[in-house]
């Protein structure tokens, strides 16, 4: 039951291809037809972080099918960071999940993975595969955290930096430079300026002591997500990690909600 470790190459449309590593496991025949787990990981994070590795453990003990893997420029995958972008990430998403999985899914989205998640959400709708859904976990979603977390909070001398020179280094070792592709292709997939549909249940873990984004930001997504069912959780001394133990537990907890069928709906078995 130990995961793979593998490589998929994956067409860029802009020419060649993205090497793109991926940790996956199967499910078993204990798991019964319980949905699988996708993870979608954070901007200059990667597969292996302490809620991937956590999450990774807690569906191997109950036979569950879990996928994680690292953009292009991310952890074990091949590529520069600064030459990504959201819609880089976003067609490497859909073609590993679309590749690695089979059935419905709960995709747990974190930090900029939240993001991901809705917009893998909206290209599943578009070609008709909403089913394929069977909920999105947010952890501290930064859903257009290019323009409303980082380039609207900029000051003018900022901008005019990362406008005339294309970069900005990174403020920490483990944040990663902020590039001017990202921030204007970025616009390109601006969630927050009308309704966004997930076409599944959604359940958003936040915490209120988050420096990187605001709890404020979690109301704000909750209002444009207001057509589906939709569960916020704020943790009221959490930060934008939510790696502590308890917050660890408060994610099993949403990922075994969230495995049951929703009210009304018959519980699945092995002879469905």
């Amino acid at each position: 039951m130990s995961d793979t470790l593998d490589f998929l190459d994956i067409p860029n449309p802009a020419g060649g291809v993205w090497r793109i590593a991926r940790r996956w496991r199967a499910a078993t025949a204990e798991s019964g037809n319980a949905p699988g787990l996708v993870w979608l990981g954070g901007f200059a994070s990667d597969m292996d972080g302490t809620k991937a590795s956590a999450l990774d453990e807690w569906a191997k003990a109950r036979g569950r099918a879990f996928l994680r893997f690292d953009y292009s420029g991310h952890g074990r995958s091949a590529g520069r960071f600064e030459e990504g972008c959201i819609g880089d990430w976003l067609e490497q998403s859909l073609a590993v999940f679309e590749r690695s999985t089979q059935g419905p899914q709960i995709v747990i989205g974190s930090s900029m993975g939240g993001w991901i998640a809705l917009l893998l959400a909206r290209r599943l709708a578009e070609k008709g595969e909403s089913a394929r859904l069977a909920g999105l976990i947010l952890l501290a979603p930064a859903v257009d955290f290019t323009e409303a977390l980082m380039w609207e909070g900029f000051d003018e001398a900022t901008r005019r930096e990362l406008l005339e020179k294309g970069v900005l280094p990174a403020k920490e070792p483990d944040h990663g430079p902020v590039t001017r592709r990202l921030i204007e292709e970025g616009r390109h997939h601006l969630l927050l300026g009308g309704l966004m549909r997930a076409y599944a249940r959604v359940h958003i873990l936040q915490g209120m002591r988050d420096d990187a984004v605001p709890w404020r930001h979690a109301l704000t997504i909750v209002e444009h997500l207001n057509a589906d069912p939709v569960t916020l959780t704020f943790i009221a001394d959490g930060d934008h990690r939510l790696s502590r133990p308890e917050d660890l537990a408060q994610l099993a907890a949403a990922v075994e909600t969230m495995s049951a069928p929703p009210p009304g709906e018959p519980s699945p078995t092995l002879f469905d």
